[in-house]
């Protein structure tokens, strides 16, 4: 690779290719074993069962739930989907907490349902939730708090079920990035109310697309079945509101597939990681997000952050990845109430969020999975080191 700043103005001047020939994404899907997946796939088609809660399903479901350590998985079509039903389970109303810093469909899936989303501070340090401003957000319409595991990390659940219980309201977690993780050696999927997994195909874990909410609640798991499926128990007869939320079957299958190779997976993103650890070590200004070694991580992130001894700006750096067909990501700038539904809700939002503007402002996140191998780390790292 050749010593240069590579920019979409510079590649011009110089007309060297970039350093990968293909783009190299964040989120590129893993896929298990084809054979595996497609022994299945044969025998749904036998079976002529391709919906409607199906053995596929029923076996994730238990899958997942054995794995968690939790009662009740409820397999849904995607993510926001199941975030939606399970709000609308819990009966959240008026107001809900949220951080800010999160994957949009967190407020969509509040907003979509004519419930404010009233977005609250996260610390610096951990990218999460900060109870203390949770706690400044609370007015006589919150009915909830949605904490979310950012990075796989598990959110301070101690704090916020302290002030959930002192106040008496809701909570629930988006834990689209965390399967597989824990929190104070516990698997997350049982904290609080309930937690909503997303199996999308950018995840570690995929189902094609889907989602799940885990939950310990008997009532509230029967709840969301009904709902998942229109209401309905039994032929013609809907007893509650409903809508269809329901996994196929084939999305079922690549669940079960992936999940018998999910530790080869995660030895890969630890192995990965590991790499980048070590190489990024030796370049001043920028700071790879660190898990505890006491917890079990999955690793779907490589987090960077872009300090002011860094000699290019963030912004800059994604140019230069991608005019090397890096296709680094800025996660999740510039926060959700900066985005124009929520930035003309509320226009002064960003004054009570400083840490969340600032950590929007430095992060990158790189590329991992099983498509990316040490070779590839390593160009990536010149890359950032040449802009250093």
């Amino acid at each position: 690779m050749s010593k240069r700043i590579a920019s979409p103005a510079d590649l011009a001047i110089h007309g060297a290719p970039p350093a990968f020939p293909e783009p190299i994404h964040v989120g590129r899907p893993n896929i298990g074993d084809r054979a595996d997946f497609l022994r299945r796939i044969d025998a749904m088609f036998d079976r002529r069962w391709l919906t409607n809660d199906g053995p596929l399903v029923r076996e994730l479901e238990a899958a997942i739930a054995a794995r968690l350590g939790v009662a009740h998985c409820v397999a849904m079509c995607n993510g926001t989907v199941a975030l939606e039903i399970a709000i609308r389970a819990l009966g959240l109303a008026g107001e809900v907490i949220v951080p800010s810093y999160t994957f949009i469909a967190t407020a969509h899936a509040l907003q979509w349902q004519e419930i404010t989303p009233v977005f609250a501070d996260i610390d610096p340090a951990t990218h999460n939730l900060d109870p203390d401003a949770v706690r400044r957000m609370i007015t006589p319409r919150t009915t909830g708090i949605i904490g979310v595991h950012l990075w796989g990390r598990g959110a301070p659940h101690d704090a916020l079920q302290a002030i959930a219980d002192e106040h008496g309201l809701k909570l629930m977690y988006d834990a689209a990035h965390a399967f597989d993780c824990t929190l104070g050696g516990r698997m997350i999927g049982g904290f609080g109310a309930c937690e909503v997994l997303s199996f999308h195909a950018t995840k570690f874990y995929n189902t094609f697309e889907g989602g799940a909410v885990t939950t310990n609640d008997d009532a509230l798991a029967d709840k969301m079945r009904l709902m998942r499926n229109f209401g309905f128990a039994g032929y013609d007869n809907a007893i509650h509101p409903g809508t269809n939320g329901k996994m196929i079957e084939a999305c079922a299958a690549m669940g079960l597939t992936n999940l018998a190779g999910i530790d080869d997976v995660l030895a890969v993103n630890r192995a990965n990681y590991a790499a980048y650890r070590d190489a990024l070590a030796s370049i001043d200004g920028l700071s790879l997000l660190r898990y505890d070694p006491d917890e079990r991580a999955n690793h779907q992130y490589v987090v960077v952050e872009v300090g002011d001894a860094f000699a290019t700006r963030r912004d800059d750096i994604v140019a230069a990845l991608h005019a090397e067909n890096v296709l680094a990501r800025r996660y999740f700038w510039p926060g959700c109430h900066a985005m124009k539904p929520y930035r003309d809700l509320f226009p002064h939002a960003r004054l009570l969020l400083p840490n969340t503007e600032a950590v929007a402002g430095r992060v990158i996140v790189l590329p991992t999975g099983t498509a990316v191998g040490p070779q590839t780390i390593a160009t990536i790292v010149d890359v950032l080191r040449q802009l250093a």
